[in-house]
């Protein structure tokens, strides 16, 4: 309660729920909103850290619900997907309780510059064409243990793990970038239980301020699953480029 004593506060975390439910929906980088914010209200990068899992969480499972309904959802295929994730969810997620989010900021950023040079330069290689086959996961060696590495920065940091669920699913399985969204979002939510959990053992969530970031989150994904089945693939493509140089320029930008 104490982290909510100014109602600016408050609506600047509901309104950073709307943003952060709408980008990490189709694309990711939200949790560099929130994460911030969370820290202005008091909190130490730890308590911050583990309450942002809390909006994380609802605008997963909502993000999936979404999803579902629009039959976009390959369950056939998520239990292969979350073996490698939750693993590495569940060793990243044990690690950020005692270790600040920052040390993995290099991974995040240098994924970030390599995903906006390949979009660029040769943008075939990340986004799948639009009859393009997904690969299983069982002959692609490969993207098993980038799920893994996924997992383990998802569970540790969080914030910006999207682009890295995208470079894996849509970039190496080749799925095209709905079900990468709505995979992404299933991925997410899985392996936010498992870090999740760890953070409340810690005693590292506030769960007033979780709750307010993600009830705004709620709606935010509700429009951007809507806006994913009203555009084209292209207009995905150019949200997703966006929203890699944005949080790239910012991440640079805070040193």
């Amino acid at each position: 309660m104490e982290y909510l004593g100014d109602p600016w506060l408050v609506a600047a975390l509901l309104g950073s729920g709307v943003i952060a439910g709408f980008i990490n929906t189709l694309a990711g980088g939200g949790g560099l909103l929130i994460l911030p914010l969370l820290m202005l209200s008091g909190m130490g990068p730890a308590l911050a850290n583990g309450t942002m899992r809390v909006a994380v969480l609802m605008q997963g499972v909502e993000g999936v619900r979404q999803f579902h309904r629009h039959g976009s959802v390959p369950f056939n295929v998520l239990p292969g997907i979350l073996i490698p994730t939750l693993s590495g969810a569940l060793i990243g997620a044990v690690a950020a309780s005692f270790l600040p989010p920052t040390i993995l900021k290099p991974v995040l950023l240098t994924t970030l510059v390599v995903m906006a040079v390949i979009m660029v330069v040769r943008p075939s290689t990340l986004m799948p064409g639009e009859r393009e086959t997904p690969k299983a996961l069982a002959s692609t060696p490969a993207a098993w243990v980038g799920l893994f590495l996924t997992g383990a920065y998802g569970g540790f940091a969080q914030a910006g793990v999207g682009f890295l669920a995208i470079a894996v699913l849509a970039g190496q399985l080749r799925y095209d970038l709905r079900r990468t969204n709505a995979l992404k979002l299933a991925m997410s939510t899985s392996f936010t239980v498992l870090a999740l959990g760890v953070f409340v053992w810690r005693d590292q969530v506030a769960w007033l301020p979780g709750l307010v970031v993600g009830a705004g989150s709620l709606l935010g994904v509700r429009l951007a699953v809507g806006f994913a089945h009203r555009v084209s693939g292209g207009w995905l493509k150019g949200l997703l480029l966006i929203m890699v140089l944005v949080t790239c320029s910012a991440a640079f930008l805070k040193g």
